[in-house]
């Protein structure tokens, strides 16, 4: 009778486990989730590799230390020059696993838990971007229309605009998704699977139709392709933007002074529709946002909400005390 392989020796094995059962079979994530668990396990292979000095294919559960997973974070940041938030990305594919590990290795619960305990590191929360809506209209009519990819990047940017669609839902929109009938809209297929579907605007259905009459296609094809055909890449859809961006930059020269990304139209989009007032609850349904409190980064960068609220506050009058401390712990304390 055969002796079941220690814990340690089966790494390889339990990783292939963890994709395969757990993410596509049980958890059924998208193909989006399983290529980024798998780049961040590419990562931490090639970098365990160097520093261990041998294959990944002879790893061993107990090399994926808690001292090996921390080496491996301050790599990601400080030889990568990964952001805070794509370091976390990453370790969340590791604790992921481990909590795999967990279940199906009891006797490993010391390694997992000594990784589990690894903190995510907390960053600062910036500001929401974002373009003046005199901005972006320079943006959507930069396409030249006398070319072929002039007119698709004219109708892709009022798309992505109108609709504050995310890059990889904007380049999965299918011919079949639009729909003229009543009020036109156009179906998006969003983060986790979730559907949802967003009125166009009067142009915008005027541009999709002449686009779709000028060059038809079969439903299931790419409302935006390339020249072959196929579906347009996220680096083709943000060089395609840039080249509108410079081309808008002659007539707004603060653009070429920042970066300008897909993102930064959806985060616009989302300005104009709470300057417009609509409701934040519309608006967290029309991004696709989880939760309403996603959607309030917006109500935090609109200043000049913040400005009228304050012109509508009754300032209260109050003899105003400096507060002077007397005891000496106390004057301590008030001078760190």
């Amino acid at each position: 009778m055969k002796t079941p392989p220690a814990p340690t020796s089966r790494f390889g094995a339990l990783l292939q486990q963890f994709f395969v059962e757990r993410l596509i079979q049980q958890k059924h994530v998208s193909g989006c989730t399983v290529a980024a668990y798998r780049d961040s396990f590419r990562l931490l292979l090639a970098f365990a590799a160097r520093r261990l000095h041998k294959q990944p294919a002879d790893f061993q559960l107990t090399d994926l230390s808690a001292t090996l997973i921390l080496a491996f974070l301050q790599y990601l940041e400080k030889e990568r020059h990964n952001s805070i938030r794509s370091r976390n990305a990453r370790f969340v594919a590791i604790r992921s696993f481990m909590q795999y590990v967990a279940y199906k290795e009891p006797a490993a619960v010391a390694l997992t838990q000594s990784i589990l305990a690894i903190p995510m590191k907390r960053f600062e929360r910036r500001l929401v971007g974002f373009l003046p809506k005199d901005q972006v209209e320079a943006i959507l009519a930069a396409p030249d229309q006398n070319r072929w990819a002039g007119q698709r990047d004219r109708v892709m940017l009022a798309t992505l605009y109108n609709t504050g669609a995310r890059v990889s839902e904007l380049i999965g929109m299918r011919v079949g998704d639009v729909s003229f009938e009543g009020v036109p809209a156009i179906r998006i297929h969003g983060k986790g699977r979730k559907e949802r579907q967003i009125p166009l605007w009067r142009s915008t259905a005027t541009q999709i139709r002449r686009w779709l009459r000028a060059y038809p296609r079969e439903a299931q094809q790419p409302l935006f392709p390339n020249r072959c055909g196929a579906k347009l890449t996220r680096v083709g859809v943000t060089e395609r933007l840039h080249l509108a961006v410079r081309s808008a930059a002659l007539r707004f020269p603060e653009l070429a002074q920042r970066p300008v990304s897909p993102h930064l139209l959806r985060h616009s989009l989302a300005m104009s529709l709470l300057r417009s007032g609509v409701d934040i609850t519309v608006i967290a349904l029309w991004l696709g946002h989880e939760s309403t409190l996603t959607t309030h980064m917006y109500v935090e960068a609109d200043l000049a909400m913040k400005e009228r609220a304050l012109k509508a506050l009754q300032i209260p009058k109050s003899k105003q005390v400096r507060y002077r401390p007397t005891d000496r712990v106390l004057k301590f304390l008030q001078g760190l």
